[in-house]
């Protein structure tokens, strides 16, 4: 299985993205906010049982599917480095990498930027809202205080691209190019 973890800051278009790159490769697309509204529904978010479920949820059904030999996967995540406290994102990620690894498949890496005036011109769009995603730009903000939200995946080479002025269609393309999907 070839996993596509898309990451970076909150409104830079992941999920866009990924929905169009599923759609050029036929990959499946695991939209990591259902599990955070699943899991919500029964825990409040930051609690410990929250955060628990939330990662074994999404980490059972990543190996499931590298187990069952799913060809291709696009996974979107909000990577952050805290402030204060160092890489919790990092065991997440690195779980990611042994369990698809696991069942001989790889993890290719793809982070997303955008210019600051454009991720907060994003944050108003009305879909943000139905999915209960980051949506005013005071919480960005406060979230920036905690954690550097630009920060790159250490385990392996990220493809990097600039979301502000490409459209959704040429960064999926360019990452079915750079990655011969």
């Amino acid at each position: 299985m070839k996993l596509i973890f898309l990451y970076g800051p909150p409104a830079v278009g992941k999920l866009t993205v990924a929905k169009e790159l599923a759609r050029l490769t036929g990959f499946s697309l695991f939209h990591n906010h259902l599990t955070v509204d699943l899991v919500a529904s029964l825990f409040p978010m930051g609690t410990k049982e929250y955060s628990g479920l939330v990662r074994k949820i999404r980490l059972a059904l990543i190996g499931t599917a590298a187990q069952e030999k799913i060809s291709g996967m696009i996974f979107t995540f909000v990577y952050g480095v805290e402030t204060y406290k160092g890489r919790k994102d990092d065991m997440f990620v690195y779980d990611v990498i042994r369990t698809v690894s696991r069942y001989r498949g790889r993890v290719l890496f793809v982070k997303l930027t955008c210019e600051t005036r454009e991720l907060h011109r994003r944050l108003k769009h009305p879909a943000r809202r139905l999915f209960k995603k980051v949506h005013i730009i005071k919480t960005l903000k406060s979230i920036r205080k905690n954690y550097n939200l630009d920060a790159t995946i250490p385990f392996g080479k990220s493809f990097i691209l600039d979301t502000t002025r490409r459209s959704p269609q040429r960064v999926a393309r360019l990452i079915q190019h750079h990655y011969k999907l």
